[in-house]
């Protein structure tokens, strides 16, 4: 199969409309070409006029590490073109950024998640091509986690640079969708064009990702398929106390870390709440002390999850409901637990963390009221989900 950037860079019939205009980029170190080779490289190489290049959050060579780490402006040493920065002083592209092309070339890879602020990154160039007058291509990839869709629509008036706008946790689309059901969402005036991938199938082996191709992390954390997968679950996470394997070999891997938590009375807790929100992986107790972050240097009690090899059930699988029924056997166990940490969350000041990252309180409510069951949240996710799926159907570009 082809990814978009190997699509446009083996067909000059594609790149014609690029010739005699400047081009950005942006991309970060997962923005490579079949043979590995970055696009900024493989671009240049193939007669591109490439003009400046722009970095996510992460920065272009994906060199920071946690939320909230800034990256600065900066001159590519080999090319001597501007690197803006998307997540330093700006997340939106200014007007100086905006004039230094023509077309903008996205190609990011994302993990098919809502909160993975690449797709708020899109949203804001799109808005900005649009007043601006320039053209937006996505040269597309896949997204890992698949066509599945899971959790609770994100409530207007809680949009923030993990919730672009009303769509679930797990969203089911590929970058390149995602632009058309921005444009659509928000009525943007605005030249736009996928360069489609070649033989994607999302229903396939790989369940989303290509198991010919090479796994490159989009972001430091981001470390394999499996954490891919469960990361519209465990991305929760950030909005506690608990760990999420940050300073560990396996970050945003595991349903929780906790140095005062038996990990096996979680599980039995939550195989007695809702056994059926257990299925499509296996999760086993292990133990690990991070290096930094979260509880620093103490050991913790944690569950593992293994979302691959022949347990692995994608069509059952469903990483946000299996996170949050973690919270709530957590609750059940220790009602009086320091669940939801409080501290600025992707430079939101007024809201808890847990509530931008889920684009609204409903799930931290029913994980807090003691009346509440599983049901309860099931009945509302699926509601939104089934909305989401009709919302979706317009701009799927794949089988």
């Amino acid at each position: 199969m082809k990814f978009g950037i190997d699509r446009l860079l083996a067909d000059p019939a594609l790149r014609r409309p690029l010739e005699g205009k400047r081009v950005a980029l942006v991309a970060h170190p997962a923005s490579v070409t079949r043979d590995l080779t970055h696009s900024l490289d493989a671009l240049i190489a193939a007669g591109v006029n490439v003009t400046s290049a722009f970095g996510p959050q992460h920065g272009l060579k994906g060199d920071k590490q946690d939320n909230m780490v800034e990256t600065g402006d900066d001159t590519d040493p080999v090319y001597g073109i501007p690197v803006f920065s998307l997540y330093g002083e700006v997340r939106r592209p200014t007007g100086q950024m905006m004039s230094s092309a023509d077309v903008f070339l996205f190609d990011l890879q994302d993990l098919g998640c809502r909160i993975y602020t690449f797709v708020t990154t899109l949203l804001y160039l799109l808005e900005e091509a649009a007043r601006h007058g320039k053209e937006v291509w996505v040269l597309d990839r896949p997204n890992p986690a698949g066509r599945p869709v899971e959790g609770t629509l994100l409530v207007p008036g809680q949009e923030s640079f993990v919730g672009a706008a009303e769509m679930p946790m797990r969203h089911g689309l590929t970058m390149g969708e995602m632009g058309h059901w921005f444009i659509q969402r928000f009525d943007l005036d605005v030249a736009y064009r996928v360069i489609e991938m070649e033989g994607w199938q999302p229903a396939g082996a790989g369940h989303g990702w290509p198991e010919e191709r090479i796994w490159i992390n989009p972001s430091p954390n981001a470390a394999n398929v499996n954490m891919a997968r469960a990361y519209a679950g465990t991305v929760m996470l950030e909005g506690t106390n608990l760990s999420e394997g940050r300073g560990t070999t396996r970050p945003l891997e595991v349903l929780f870390g906790a140095p005062d938590l038996d990990a096996g009375a979680v599980l039995a807790t939550m195989d007695k709440l809702a056994p059926d929100w257990l299925a499509g992986c296996r999760l086993r107790p292990c133990w690990f002390t991070p290096t930094f972050h979260k509880h620093a240097d103490q050991l913790c009690s944690a569950l593992m999850i293994h979302a691959e090899g022949p347990h692995y059930d994608h069509a059952a699988f469903r990483p946000w409901r299996l996170q949050a029924l973690a919270f709530k056997a957590i609750r059940t166990l220790h009602p009086d637990y320091d669940l939801w940490r409080d501290f600025p969350y992707e430079y939101e000041l007024e809201r808890l963390a847990i509530d931008v990252i889920n684009g609204g309180p409903a799930l931290r409510e029913w994980v807090d009221d003691p009346q509440a069951v599983p049901r309860d949240l099931d009945r509302l996710a699926s509601a939104d989900e089934a909305n989401w799926r009709e919302q979706i159907a317009p701009v799927l570009l794949y089988p």
